[in-house]
């Protein structure tokens, strides 16, 4: 048997952590109050760094075209992103700066 083929109960199995990774994430995310929501997904989308090194390392070890295609794109999604990340960030944090002639 192909190492690299899936049985059917290890495609259903994957399939259904991932719906209810996204369930759980769903209603764990919707539970954050509206203050907190900002900081809490750009420091999250930031963290996910981590997954823009692990497409990397997928695409270097990858050896058909298909799966070097969906490396790069795991690679530009992931950077995008990461990038989404900070510039929330950002945003966020100059909305804290005082601005010329302001009083505090």
């Amino acid at each position: 048997m192909d190492p690299t083929t899936l049985s059917p109960f290890a495609l259903l199995a994957a399939l259904f952590i991932t719906v209810l990774a996204a369930f759980i994430g769903y209603e764990v995310v919707s539970k954050v109050p509206t203050m907190l929501h900002t900081p809490l997904m750009s420091g999250a989308n930031a963290v996910h760094g981590v997954i823009v090194v692990g497409a990397m390392l997928v695409a270097a070890t990858s050896d058909g075209p298909l799966r070097i295609a969906l490396a790069l794109l795991a690679v530009i999604l992931g950077t995008i992103n990461v990038v989404g990340g900070f510039v929330v960030t950002d945003r966020m944090l100059e909305m804290f700066k005082k601005r010329p002639g302001e009083r505090g």
